[in-house]
């Protein structure tokens, strides 16, 4: 007989939730509940020992401790899975269409600066390969939606990301773009890489008793908000990149890996004056 449907550990588990009173959040209670009732499932079902529960708890400290939490959440799918449900929910709600979404990830920082039409998002400080990009948003008919804002971020050429990697300015590689009257923006910047969770990391330390890498491809984040619309959350991935389909934090889509025109530069003497 499995201990957790005994009446003392089913007892226990509406105590633990504050089940047995009338304060608090419902919700909140329901919820409690049914996460500890699946990890009494877990340590039951797996016969996990005490020198291995404590050792999760211990990982789980130092990963709040190393601040990777939001490093390890779409490492382990979850992030992608929440996208799943909200586009099922659209579906059956018959909104279906349009850019599709994608994860958030967890290096958006509010309040970039916010320009009209265009912008350049890198400050001229790092070389690398030159980067225009230009886009119109509009809505599911097809007619653009003017003065929509277009909230732009990635990282540099070494996968550094401003505000976490000390040695950038602040809102470096990071813009808000007002589009113009026919929906279009466009901006300036540097070809962003890929990059990986730090290979001494928790998040790391994980993926590696899993077997798993920690790469991720090139992209771009977007927020994509206009009055009357709903946000869209989605990034681009830089065709090309070696983890293109292969994301540890599964956020590449169909439809979202764009073509990337290549131009030469010709030489200084051949350049007219």
């Amino acid at each position: 007989m499995s201990l957790l449907n005994t009446d003392f550990v089913q007892d226990l588990l509406n105590k633990v939730a504050g089940l047995d009173n009338d304060q608090g959040d419902a919700r909140i209670k329901q919820i409690t509940r049914r996460v500890v009732a699946d990890i009494f499932r877990v340590i039951e079902d797996f016969d996990v020992s005490p020198d291995e529960f404590w050792s999760a708890m211990g990982y789980l400290t130092a990963v709040g401790q190393a601040n990777e939490a939001g490093l390890l959440v779409p490492g382990l799918g979850l992030e992608t899975f929440l996208d799943l449900r909200t586009d099922e929910a659209e579906k059956q709600a018959g909104l279906e269409g349009g850019t599709p979404r994608t994860i958030e990830g967890p290096l958006y920082v509010a309040g970039a600066p916010l320009t009209k039409a265009e912008a350049r998002l890198d400050d001229g400080s790092e070389q690398g390969e030159v980067l225009f990009m230009e886009g119109q948003v509009r809505d599911l008919n097809g007619a653009p939606i003017a003065h929509a804002v277009v909230d732009v971020w990635h990282a540099n050429t070494l996968g550094g990301y401003s505000f976490f990697d000390p040695s950038q300015p602040k809102f470096n590689l990071r813009r808000r773009i007002e589009t113009d009257a026919d929906g279009r923006y466009r901006f300036r910047s540097l070809l962003p890489n890929g990059y990986a969770c730090p290979p001494d990391g928790q998040t790391q330390r994980y993926l590696d008793v899993l077997g798993r890498h920690g790469h991720r491809p090139a992209h771009i984040h977007f927020f994509v908000s206009a009055p009357g619309f709903r946000k869209l959350t989605t990034q681009i991935n830089i065709d090309g990149d070696d983890y293109l389909h292969d994301d540890f934090a599964f956020a590449t889509r169909d439809g979202l890996i764009p073509p990337v025109m290549r131009v030469p530069i010709p030489p200084p003497s051949t350049r007219a004056v």
